[in-house]
C-alpha cells in the first residue's frame, strides 16, 4: 500500500510540472516546489512505513536502535566539534602506547619557524625518537648533560665503528664517573627540527641506560621550554 501511495504522489508530481509549469503557482507554491514535496513525501512514506512495520510491538529494539542511531549521532558530532584537535588527542594516545614516538608536529606560527612539543613520560623523563645521521634512535632529553652521549649500541646503529674510538673524556653517568669517546654528529633531527655538525660522545659499554641528547644540541635551538608536561622545541 505504501508502495502505491508513494508512486500516486510521484505521479501527480510529474503532472502538475507538465501541466503548470509555466502557469505561475498552485496554492501559491510553484510545480517545481509541489513535486520536490512531494518526491519527498514519497520517500519518507517508502522508507518510513517499512521501518514502522519492522518495530510493531518490539519495544526493545527500538530501543536498542535508538540508542545505536543516538551514539552514532553524538560520535559525528564530537568528531566535528572537536576535529582542530583531533592530532593533539592522538598524539597524546600513542604517548601513552607507544612513547618513542611520542613527538608532535605542530603548525608553525610563522613561516620560518619550526617546533616540536614532547610529553613527558609516566617516568617523569622526556622521550624522543631522534634521527642521528639520518638512522632513528631512541633518546632522552637531558638539559643536565653538557653534550649528546650515545650508548655504545647505538653509536653502532648509526655506523660508528666504536672500536677504534679514543674513550679520553671523563664523563659523570648514573652509574657514576666514566669515560667516552668524543665525535661529531653529521646531522641530529628531531620532528622538523634538526642541526648538523653537532658535538657528542659515545660512552663506553655498560655505563650508560639510555642515550641522551644533552645541551650541545638543546643550546643551539632557537629555544627549548618546559610548560607543564609538555616540552617544546624551536628550532
Amino acid at each position: 500500500m505504501a508502495g502505491w501511495l508513494a508512486l500516486i504522489l510521484l505521479v501527480l508530481a510529474a503532472i502538475a510540472i507538465v501541466l503548470r509549469s509555466d502557469a505561475g503557482t498552485i496554492m501559491g507554491y510553484s510545480a517545481t516546489e509541489l513535486a520536490a514535496a512531494a518526491f519527498v513525501l514519497a520517500l519518507f512514506i517508502v522508507v518510513t512505513v517499512p521501518v514502522l512495520r519492522r518495530y510493531q510491538g518490539r519495544f526493545g529494539l527500538v530501543a536498542r536502535d535508538l540508542l545505536v542511531w543516538t551514539g552514532i549521532a553524538a560520535g559525528l558530532a564530537a568528531i566535528y566539534i572537536y576535529r582542530e584537535d583531533l592530532p593533539g588527542i592522538a598524539s597524546d594516545m600513542i604517548s601513552q602506547v607507544a612513547p618513542q614516538v611520542a613527538t608532535l608536529n605542530v603548525p608553525a606560527p610563522v613561516e620560518s619557524e619550526r617546533l616540536v612539543r614532547l610529553r613527558r613520560q609516566p617516568g617523569g623523563h622526556f622521550l624522543a625518537r631522534v634521527l642521528l645521521n639520518g638512522e632513528a634512535v631512541q633518546m632522552v632529553i637531558d638539559t643536565g648533560a653538557t653534550t649528546v652521549v650515545l650508548r655504545p649500541v647505538d653509536a653502532e646503529q648509526i655506523g660508528i665503528d666504536i672500536s677504534g674510538l679514543n674513550y679520553s673524556v671523563p664523563v659523570q653517568t648514573a652509574n657514576g664517573s666514566a669515560f667516552a669517546a668524543p665525535i661529531k654528529l653529521k646531522s641530529v633531527v628531531v620532528g622538523p627540527v634538526g642541526l648538523g655538525n653537532v658535538d657528542a660522545l659515545v660512552a663506553k659499554p655498560g655505563t650508560l641506560d639510555q642515550s641522551l641528547l644533552g645541551m650541545s644540541f638543546l643550546s643551539r635551538l632557537k629555544s627549548y621550554e618546559f610548560s607543564g608536561d609538555f616540552l617544546t622545541l624551536r628550532g
